[in-house]
């Protein structure tokens, strides 16, 4: 992942990303590999995240929330926004990461 791209990821992303190689046991890997597949399965993590947060935000919500990104609103405001509109928020990135966790694991 770049630098640009790592300075745009959600708070938390980085500790996300080395957890995720470690308890799918990627730590063996090259380090080129481990940045590939981490692209992809954070693309995958993002996306599930998105669409959750979609849908539990008020269509008033999502109009302002699509302003915001337009805007090119730093990404703690955004995190901060989020958290306030939905109820549980850091328990629901938990839960989504968790869950994807559990799925690879299974593939592998």
């Amino acid at each position: 992942m770049s630098d640009q791209n790592q300075a745009s990821a959600p708070v938390g992303a980085q500790a996300i990303q080395a957890s995720l190689i470690e308890e799918l046991g990627l730590t063996g890997l090259p380090q080129e590999k481990q940045d590939e597949l981490m692209i992809k399965m954070t693309e995958v993590i993002l996306k599930r995240i998105f669409v959750e947060t979609m849908d539990k935000l008020t269509e008033a919500d999502q109009e302002a929330y699509g302003k915001m990104v337009e805007t090119e609103t730093n990404p703690e405001e955004l995190e901060k926004f989020l958290a306030e509109k939905i109820p549980g928020y850091d328990e629901m990135i938990k839960k989504i990461v968790d869950d994807f966790k559990e799925e690879m694991k299974k593939e592998i």
